[in-house]
């Protein structure tokens, strides 16, 4: 095993970057280690507060944001950050080179029955030419990300972070409290039996995604030939990190449950980094219908319908889209 700074340093890596990441892994330690103290640290239960998106947020929600916030604003690192939590960017240095995009918490719906959550985060760099601090320079493509990765809370402490150069898995050792190299290289298999989707939802689905959804269910009755099994945590990070691991798709799809909200991941904190992580590791991600690395955001909240995970399974999925 390799600690985590000099693995980066290998793969010429900006040092600026390479000191941004480390910035923001030392707030995921401290997440990490409030999360494993549960209930010792107060931190379970709600709030009586909605975030932008209208959820109602947790307690480690607010703690995880602002731990996250700070950190990095006051790293002179970054012009700007964008939260799933907050409303609106928030300006950091004006020397910045940075703009960092980032779910404090995701799958805060598990912490109370210590589930799987995790922290997701995306970092691009700020337009060439562009002073001061907007909402329109973080209005980029995923194409544009230099860096993306999430760290998984679970019985282990683990990131998986891509820099443009594939895809590696580092493991928190509390004894030092440093990042361990444990996987130099994740790769998606192409093929799969497994599937992740709410089936609560499948009334609500496109035709396309209701019959795709339906073949795989028939198993080896069915059109497929092959049993397929479905495994849903109900944390994205979770479930892409099944995915990087041993393969699989993951979906949330678009619905019409309620018509105003086709979608239900969000673009900037969820779908890109993770289209970018899955891509790197051979994967394919797409919305059914385009590349989400491909997408020009309209707006830092914006949502959007995810397939990702082997690429023969997501393209299967896709041809039922056409």
């Amino acid at each position: 095993m390799q600690r985590f700074v000099p693995v980066l340093r290998q793969d010429n890596v900006d040092p600026q970057l390479i000191s941004l990441i480390n910035t923001l892994m030392a707030a995921c330690k401290e997440i990490s280690f409030r999360l494993h103290q549960g209930e010792l640290a107060g931190i379970l239960g709600s709030t009586l507060d909605e975030n932008i998106q209208g959820e109602t947020q947790k307690k480690l929600d607010i703690i995880s944001n602002q731990l996250i916030k700070d950190i990095l604003l006051e790293s002179g690192q970054v012009r700007a950050i964008a939260s799933e939590e907050e409303d609106t960017i928030v300006a950091g240095s004006e020397n910045g080179r940075y703009l960092v995009c980032f779910d404090p918490l995701d799958g805060s719906s598990n912490i109370d029955i210590n589930s799987l959550v995790g922290t997701i985060f995306s970092i691009m760099e700020v337009p060439e030419g562009q002073t001061g601090a907007t909402e329109e320079m973080f209005l980029q493509p995923g194409t544009a990300q230099v860096a993306a990765g999430y760290v998984l809370y679970g019985a282990s402490t683990q990131l998986a972070l891509t820099t443009g150069d594939g895809v590696r898995l580092f493991t928190l050792d509390n004894t030092i409290g440093e990042f361990l190299l444990t996987q130099e290289r994740m790769s998606i298999t192409q093929e799969t039996a497994e599937f992740a989707i709410n089936m609560s939802n499948q009334r609500f689905w496109e035709p396309a995604m209701q019959d795709y959804i339906a073949d795989l269910l028939a198993g080896e009755t069915g059109s497929r030939d092959k049993n397929f099994n479905m495994r849903w945590i109900a944390a994205m990070v979770g479930d892409v990190h099944r995915v990087l691991c041993r393969g699989g798709i993951f979906t949330y799809p678009t619905d019409n449950k309620n018509p105003n909200k086709p979608y239900k991941l969000r673009l900037m904190y969820e779908a890109n980094p993770m289209s970018f992580l899955v891509e790197q590791a051979g994967g394919v991600s797409s919305t059914g219908y385009e590349r989400i690395m491909e997408i020009n955001p309209q707006e830092i909240h914006q949502r959007v319908a995810v397939i990702l995970g082997s690429k023969n399974e997501v393209n299967t999925c896709l041809s039922y889209h056409k």
